[in-house]
């Protein structure tokens, strides 16, 4: 039997009475008949409202009911485009402006700098929950949502580049239902099943993973609105969850919580799941001590609707360091020139298949570099074993990955250079025990200006989510470029990284 290819379409089968969501906060339980309702409830709002098919309904949601009602609601109308709420007003002003937003919903309260990011450009709905239904504001349906077709535009989101803007990504309804239904057979993932999404739904890795595989198996998820380790197992053992898909850094803090020699309760959980950052051999083998169950690390981006590959689950081989082989996605290795590599050859790790997109929005220059001769290239380097295991070396580009949120140096580069005092800036990652990378930045002031580090780690504070803004700025008398005039960014990072504690 062929999976249905729009997210809807995957939520039909599922029995009525059968649990899809239980909000961790208060407990609240929703069935998967009343989450179709509010769903089609809240796409024929956004029609009622001139959502249509391709038009993007941006929305700064945390994690919840809202956001996966909204989500669902608005790829049925038309196309989702979450961000995130953490984002500063000029964030929210680029993105908004860069996805062509039509609506921006946004919480009853709060998200002050998204609303003035909107201003008077575009309407914002706001969203709140009574009696376990989500509630928007603003104009009654006028009219019910047209059922999306496999071949329409449901997601877009943002990934960034390490040499100029965010690139926009477009997914489509068949690409996010291949990456679901792959989810699916890697994982063995039943109606038994209870998902603990903690991670973001504005990332491709909670909407898939988390979330859309757990409700396409018919199983439950488990949703908090933030990550806290202090209750984690409690949620765990009380609710029956049978796996979580996490970044090493949040695996790292429930680790950190762990004695040495100490086995948790790990009630019911039948495997752990890394992805969208490398976990170290070291983390995973202390991890399956710890709570006594497999951890399977995987390999996902958002232009191939998350997953690619993955460590299969027991009795199948998993591979300390290794992402494990393609699952539902072809994977080669290919060298400067566009030839395929043999295994054991390092190169840049490419891929093909229906889950993969065919181009970037608008970007002819991006497309022009990421594809070659039906292959994307994902800028990874890597190489595949005799088992066609997958083990990535390094990153080609120059991303910074701080616990699994990729950030785009040239993002903070461009804020740096806005400051008065600063005639050259360069960031870069540096390495860190906890979230693998942070973010550092050295600068050169122009000649008769003066200003600390102190002013210009406030200065980037107040126009970069707290995530991208760097931790230390090294104030410097010359920055290393190229014969053409590059910044050597890879040079300053040598020069300049050092851990942080």
């Amino acid at each position: 039997m062929s999976q249905p290819a729009t997210l809807l379409g995957l939520l039909e089968p599922v029995p009525a009475e059968r649990t899809a969501v239980i909000v961790a906060d208060d407990g609240t339980r929703v069935t998967y008949a009343s989450l179709r309702e509010q769903i089609q409830e809240v796409a024929d709002r956004f029609a009622g409202l001139g959502i249509g098919r391709g038009e993007r309904v941006a929305m700064a949601l945390p994690n919840g009911l809202p956001a996966i009602v909204c989500f669902l609601g608005a790829a049925a109308a038309g196309t989702a485009a979450p961000l995130n709420p953490g984002y500063r007003e000029d964030e929210f002003r680029f993105y908004l402006e860069d996805t062509e937003a039509r609506l921006l919903v946004v919480p009853k309260e709060g998200a002050d700098e998204a609303r003035r990011a909107a201003g008077e450009k575009i309407p914002i709905v706001t969203v709140s929950v009574e009696g376990g239904r989500v509630q928007l504001s603003g104009a009654k349906a006028r009219r019910t949502a047209s059922a999306p077709t496999p071949h329409d535009l449901a997601l877009v989101l943002h990934t960034s580049g390490s040499t100029g803007r965010p690139k926009r990504v477009p997914l489509k309804q068949s690409n996010l239902a291949t990456s679901i239904a792959n989810i699916i057979a890697t994982y063995d993932l039943t109606p038994e099943d209870v998902s603990l999404c903690v991670m973001p739904l504005f990332h491709v890795h909670g909407l898939m993973a988390s979330l859309m595989a757990t409700l396409a198996s018919g199983g439950t998820v488990v949703v908090p609105s933030r990550f806290n380790p202090l209750g984690f197992w409690r949620i765990v053992r009380e609710l029956g969850v049978t796996w979580y898909s996490a970044v090493p850094t949040m695996h790292q803090l429930l680790l950190a919580r762990v004695g040495k020699g100490e086995r948790l309760d790990a009630g019911k959980m039948r495997f752990i799941r890394s992805c969208s950052a490398s976990l170290a051999p070291e983390t995973m083998h202390s991890m399956e001590e710890a709570f006594g169950v497999p951890v399977l690390e995987a390999y996902g981006m958002t232009e191939a609707s998350h997953q690619m590959a993955s460590n299969p689950l027991p009795p199948g081989e998993r591979k300390a360091g290794s992402v494990g082989p393609g699952t539902g996605v072809r994977i080669g290795i290919m060298d400067n020139d566009g030839n395929l590599l043999a295994d054991g050859q390092h190169g840049e790790v490419v891929i093909q298949g229906p889950n993969v997109i065919t181009g970037y929005e608008n970007n002819p220059e991006a497309n022009a570099s990421s594809f070659s001769s039906g292959w994307f290239r994902t800028g990874d380097q890597g190489f595949l074993d005799g088992n066609a295991y997958l083990t990535l070396v390094a990153r080609i580009k120059e991303l910074i990955n701080r616990g699994g949120e990729k950030i785009s140096p040239r993002e903070i580069d461009e804020v740096l250079l806005n400051h008065p005092a600063v005639a050259e800036a360069v960031a870069f990652g540096v390495p860190h025990r906890v979230w693998g990378e942070e973010v550092a930045a050295a600068v050169v002031l122009r000649t008769e200006t003066s200003a600390s580090e102190a002013d210009l780690l406030s200065y980037c504070r107040e126009r970069l989510a707290d995530f991208k803004s760097p931790k230390k700025i090294h104030i410097v008398q010359t920055i290393p470029r190229t014969a053409t005039g590059k910044l050597q960014r890879r040079v300053v990072a040598a020069a300049y990284g050092g851990g942080q504690a």
